[in-house]
């Protein structure tokens, strides 16, 4: 009978509740509520949520309340566990582990390999672990093997959007992806579709740095946006799925758009304040670009036949799809063997709480279908 099957536990641990966090717990929360509890024999079980001062566990595996987590979080005075014993207390689970890693911290992620060994699953939208050096690349996948666990991180790249599983999808069944090129930061598509919109116009670049800092599309230091490392190690990620052996996000030309004379800012203030005297530069890059018919958009490219990766500033015709992006939406092209000269393309919104979240479920719901 459906009502007397043996129910499989598979047990849930997060760590890191910001904005993704917590976009993640109430999809989950809402995931587990669509489970049918007469036909499916997965029982999810949260046991642990962690910040970065704070934790609340499951001593006896139990399933934590999601929507009562963060809640939880908050009122929680008990003692703040060391990692190594967090990881000792996912082992002992009585049964399937899966890690959430929400955080972006190189730290935790450099710990991942030894955490798949012990046949604990992670899912994660941290790319600083995928896109640091490729030695950590290889630890991170050959360990999985060796424990039997599995590894996804499709908001690593893109936030929800699906660039990861389709470039493997066309690397697995055999097309050859010639180039890869697009613009992959919600906030630099945000910065230069409001600094040179098609049909011209567009306020001076320092303002439109403020402009995105104060509606939040920046990080606190846009410094951290500017620098160009953030596309970097996607395009890093990519291209090693897509065959490359790529060392890391620095062994290749990255474009920043930090003024030299500002690189030795104190803090992202005084960034910000000097900022305006340099819009200059930036100025003449638009009035070139204007005088082609073209405008100019900060994007990311993967030649793979020559090997070459490359992000930086590019001229488009307002007809390409790059150009005509709005407000702070991806767009990745795919140039492969089967598509010709019409790539496939990917686009949306690549970046916020939400759709981040949505990636980090999906990738969790593939780990439960392959550990029932």
């Amino acid at each position: 009978m459906a009502n007397m099957l043996q129910k499989q536990p598979i047990f849930i641990a997060v760590i890191g509740v910001g904005g993704v966090g917590k976009a993640f717990l109430s999809q989950y929360d809402q995931l587990r509520q669509r489970l049918d509890p007469q036909s499916s024999n997965i029982d999810l079980a949260l046991i642990l949520a962690r910040t970065s001062k704070k934790q609340v566990l499951s001593e006896r595996y139990g399933a934590l309340d999601a929507s009562k987590v963060p809640q939880m979080l908050e009122e929680s005075n008990k003692p703040y566990l060391p990692f190594d014993s967090i990881v000792e207390f996912l082992e002992a689970t009585p049964g399937k582990v899966v890690l959430v890693d929400n955080t972006s911290d190189l730290d935790l992620a450099k710990s991942y390999p030894r955490i798949l060994e012990k046949g604990i699953s992670i899912v994660t939208p941290n790319k600083k672990g995928f896109s640091d050096d490729i030695q950590l690349w290889d630890a991170i996948f050959s360990s999985a093997l060796k424990g039997g666990s599995h590894v996804y991180h499709e908001s690593t790249v893109g936030a929800g959007l699906p660039v990861i599983s389709t470039l493997k999808e066309l690397v697995q069944t055999g097309d050859e992806v010639t180039k890869i090129e697009g613009v992959f930061s919600g906030t630099m598509s945000f910065l230069f579709n409001s600094f040179m919109p098609v049909g011209g116009g567009g306020g001076k670049f320092s303002a439109e740095v403020k402009k995105a800092k104060d509606l939040g599309f920046t990080e606190p230091d846009p410094r951290d946006d500017l620098n160009g490392l953030d596309v970097a190690r996607k395009l890093t990620i990519l291209a090693r799925l897509a065959g490359l052996e790529i060392e890391s996000p620095t062994s290749f030309p990255v474009q920043s758009l930090i003024p030299k004379a500002l690189e030795s800012c104190s803090s992202g203030d005084e960034f910000m304040e000097k900022l305006p005297d340099h819009d200059d530069e930036m100025e003449e890059l638009k009035d070139a670009a204007a005088k082609e018919g073209k405008v100019v958009r900060f994007v990311g490219s993967i030649d793979t036949p020559s090997g070459e990766v490359k992000v930086g500033l590019e001229k488009f015709d307002a007809s390409h799809p790059i150009a005509a992006l709005k407000g702070s939406d991806n767009i990745i092209n795919f140039y492969t063997k089967r598509y010709g000269s019409n790539p496939l393309i990917i686009q949306g919104a690549g970046a916020g709480g939400e759709v981040t979240a949505m990636g980090v479920t999906g990738d969790l719901i593939k780990v439960i279908r392959l550990l029932r």
